[in-house]
């Protein structure tokens, strides 16, 4: 009776140990979302999203998404939506760093011009013909497009499509003359609203 009960106390324990040792593995993994950015995409929740401290180009902070489903037939993205005002009727050039690792399906960098009442953009760009894919180093991209005069809504970021992991940093937005060429398509079409794009380099 006395082995039983020391063997019953040992299970207990170890049971505890191992609850315990998971809750820390899960919360080492978790990624708080950087101020001002949302999760987004038709999977968003295969996919854990956020701040991922010290893994910058520069050893301070870099945004990352990385998928938590073995198998994920759609994808995430981690997104800010602005006012276009500043850029009205201008040529605006995103630019930024990604890194990835293993992904299995395909990543970019995204920019999307919008229009209020209608379904589609004026204008998008997500890489798609460009696809960042499988294991790769920091590597600049940059996205071109024209934000027209109709413009309501600037809505950006990245996304990831299956599986693996990218890291995203030091997005910056320009405005360019009418000489760079300009990517992806055009007259093609609920969350926070800001008045212009913030925290690009995720230290918030």
């Amino acid at each position: 009776m006395g082995i039983t009960l020391l063997k019953y106390v040992s299970m207990k324990r170890s049971t505890i140990k191992n609850l315990l040792l998971l809750v820390t593995a899960s919360a080492l993994l978790s990624f708080d979302l950087p101020t001002g950015w949302f999760k987004a995409g038709n999977k968003p929740n295969s996919y854990e999203m956020g701040i991922d401290k010290g893994s910058g180009q520069d050893g301070k902070n870099a945004a990352t998404i990385k998928s938590i489903d073995e198998k994920i037939d759609g994808f995430g993205t981690l997104m800010q939506q602005s006012k276009p005002d500043k850029f009205m009727s201008k040529r605006v050039r995103m630019r930024g760093f990604v890194k990835s690792e293993k992904v299995t399906g395909w990543a970019g960098l995204w920019l999307r011009i919008d229009q209020t009442g209608s379904q589609k953009p004026l204008s998008i760009d997500n890489m798609r013909e460009r696809p960042i894919k499988g294991t790769t180093p920091w590597t600049k991209y940059e996205i071109v497009l024209d934000v027209s005069e109709n413009a309501s809504v600037l809505a950006y970021g990245a996304l990831l499509d299956g599986t693996g992991q990218i890291w995203f940093d030091n997005i910056a937005f320009e405005i360019v003359g009418e000489n760079v060429p300009t990517t992806g398509v055009h007259n093609g079409k609920g969350s926070t609203m800001q008045s212009e794009p913030s925290n690009l380099d995720f230290e918030k």
